[in-house]
C-alpha cells in the first residue's frame, strides 16, 4: 500500500512539474541567445539629452540650502560663451579700434588749431568737472586693466610670468578691481549729474555730423558746449557705465541669486566691458594725439581761445555773452 501511495505522488509531482515548464516554454522561447548587459541603460549623452537646457542635474536635500541639491550646475553654454566667443570678441574690438586709429592718423593726421594758437585762454571745465572727469577715467583705465587679466590673463601673462607670479598678480588684480568698481559707480553718477544739461541731443548735433564733426576735410562745424561726437561718449560712459555697475553689483553680492542670474551677469559684464573699452580708447586718442589742444581742457580745464572758437563756437557766444554759468571765465591772456 505505501508502494502505491509513494508511487502515486511521484506521478502527481511530476505532472505538476511538467504542466509549469509547458506554461513557460513560451516566455523561454523569446528570450535572446546573447544578454547585453548594458544595452537597456541610461548613457550620458541620453540622460543630457533627456534634460532641460541649461537645467542643473538636481538630488534631494535635507538642508536649507536648496543650490546644495545641484550635483551638476548648468553652464556649458556659458562657459563657451566666456573662454571662446568673449576673448574673439574682445580681441576683435581692440585690435579694431587700434587698426582704425593708426589708419585715420596715417590719413588725416593730428588736427590742428586752423588759426593757430590766440595766447588767449578760456575757462572751459572747473575743479568738479575735471575732478569727475579724471575720477572716472583713471578707474576705468583700473578695472580695464585689470578685468582684461580675467579673460587674456592666462594666454598672454601667465606663459610669460610663470605659474607662481601669475596667481600672485591675478589674486591682487582681483582685489583691486572690486574695490576700484566703487570709484567708478561714483564717477559715473557725477558724470550724469554734472554734465547731462548739456548733453542733450539737438538739431545742432545733426548739422554736426552732417559735417563729419570736422575731422574729415576743412572747417569745423558750430557746436555748443559739447559736440555730437562728445554727447556719444557721454551717453555712451553714463548707459555702459550703469550696466558695467549693476551687473558688478550683482557679480559681487551674488548670494541671493541663482547660478544662471549669475552668469547672466557676468556675460552682460564681460561683453559691454569689451564694447567700452572700444569706445574709450577713441575718446583718449582724440583728447591726446589726435586734436591740438585737446588735453588742455580736461589738464588745467583752460583752452585757447581759437580751439574753443572752432570747435565749440557757438558755447563761445553764450561765454561772451553771459549766458553760461558764473565757472566759466571770459577769455584771459595766457601766462
Amino acid at each position: 500500500m505505501a508502494s502505491k501511495l509513494s508511487k502515486a505522488f511521484r506521478a502527481l509531482a511530476f505532472g505538476f512539474v511538467a504542466l509549469f515548464a509547458a506554461s513557460s516554454l513560451p516566455a523561454l522561447a523569446q528570450q535572446p541567445t546573447s544578454v547585453n548587459p548594458t544595452a537597456q541603460s541610461v548613457k550620458e549623452e541620453q540622460l543630457l539629452q533627456a534634460l532641460k537646457p541649461g537645467a542643473p542635474v538636481a538630488g534631494r536635500i535635507s538642508i536649507p540650502d536648496k543650490q546644495a541639491a545641484n550635483l551638476i550646475q548648468p553652464g556649458r553654454d556659458w562657459r563657451a560663451f566666456n573662454q571662446e566667443t568673449l576673448p574673439k570678441l574682445g580681441a576683435y574690438s581692440l585690435i579694431g579700434i587700434a587698426f582704425v586709429l593708426v589708419a585715420f592718423y596715417a590719413l588725416r593726421g593730428k588736427i590742428r588749431i586752423d588759426a593757430g594758437l590766440s595766447g588767449m585762454k578760456i575757462l572751459r571745465f572747473g575743479a568738479l568737472d575735471r575732478f569727475t572727469h579724471w575720477l572716472t577715467a583713471t578707474s576705468f583705465i583700473v578695472l580695464a586693466i585689470t578685468g582684461i587679466n580675467v579673460t587674456f590673463g592666462k594666454f598672454v601673462l601667465a606663459p610669460v610670468m610663470g605659474p607662481e607670479a601669475f596667481a600672485a598678480w591675478a589674486g591682487f588684480a582681483k582685489l583691486l578691481h572690486n574695490y576700484v568698481g566703487f570709484a567708478f559707480m561714483a564717477g559715473v553718477v557725477l558724470t550724469f549729474l554734472i554734465w547731462v544739461k548739456d548733453n542733450i541731443p539737438n538739431a545742432v548735433d545733426l548739422q554736426w555730423f552732417a559735417a563729419g564733426g570736422g575731422l574729415l576735410g576743412k572747417g569745423h562745424p558750430p557746436a555748443k558746449r559739447f559736440n555730437g561726437g562728445q554727447k556719444i561718449i557721454f551717453w555712451s560712459v553714463v548707459v555702459g557705465g550703469f550696466l558695467l555697475s549693476l551687473s558688478g553689483w550683482h557679480l559681487l553680492f551674488p548670494t541671493a541669486e541663482s547660478i544662471e542670474h549669475v552668469q547672466w551677469q557676468a556675460t552682460l559684464h564681460g561683453t559691454t566691458a569689451f564694447v567700452m573699452i572700444a569706445i574709450i580708447i577713441a575718446h583718449i586718442y582724440i583728447g591726446s594725439v589726435g586734436m591740438e589742444g585737446a588735453f588742455d581742457a580736461m589738464g588745467s580745464g583752460e583752452v585757447d581761445l581759437n580751439w574753443a572758437k572752432e570747435h565749440h563756437s557757438l558755447w563761445v557766444e553764450d561765454v561772451m555773452k553771459g549766458k553760461r554759468p558764473a565757472g566759466n571765465a571770459a577769455p584771459q591772456p595766457a601766462e
